[in-house]
């Protein structure tokens, strides 16, 4: 055999061994851990009070949610703190709070498809345990607390556990009473939702 002919086929050789053994090595899939459920509820508006909110009403009640027209209340209010109400549009759920302990909360019918309870920080601007909506057919408004400049206030009414109202934020009667003992003109009110 001639020696170019020896070459080539060393050389053939050869570049199938570096062939082999620069080969890629096999694809091997790897499982991308999945993303944590988060639990979070599709809020158009929160600044954490809401869901903070819902946390303590399970630690200090044991309930996990409230039926329509269903309150709880602590059987003692700390002397202490600012008296501050949350309301979560989206659970249709009121909060009641003396400093940092919460002393109750209560399902509320806020407003309905065409009309807005506005999100946001607000104050209690005006109180009285009984007025009638200027508005609204002259509508009964037991333990009203103003916190807007248009009339939107939170009140004892019909509570169906859902989006029901004008505007306000309807509470079970006896729940709005007790938050209308608790709070006065310039306690803090949040709205989230």
């Amino acid at each position: 055999m001639g020696t170019m002919k020896k070459w080539t086929i060393v050389a053939v050789a050869a570049a199938m061994l570096a062939g082999c053994a620069t080969a890629p090595s096999p694809k091997v899939a790897v499982a991308t851990p999945a993303k944590p459920a988060t639990n979070e509820l599709p809020y158009r508006w929160t600044q954490g009070a809401a869901p903070q909110a819902y946390k303590d009403m399970v630690a200090s009640f044991g309930k996990r949610g409230l039926k329509p027209g269903e309150y709880v209340w602590a059987s003692a209010v700390p002397a202490e703190g600012d008296p501050r109400v949350v309301i979560d549009l989206l659970l249709q759920t009121a909060y009641a709070y003396k400093g940092d302990r919460l002393v109750g909360a209560a399902s509320i019918s806020s407003a309905r498809q065409g009309h807005i309870t506005p999100l946001g920080f607000w104050t209690i601007q005006e109180k009285r345990p009984f007025y009638r909506s200027k508005k609204y057919d002259n509508a009964p408004m037991p333990w009203m607390e103003r916190f807007d400049e248009y009339g939107t206030a939170f009140h004892g009414g019909v509570n169906p556990g859902y989006p029901a109202s004008h505007g306000c934020v309807r509470m079970p009667v006896k729940f709005a009473e007790k938050v209308y003992g608790l709070t006065k003109v310039g306690s803090k009110v949040i709205i989230e939702g």
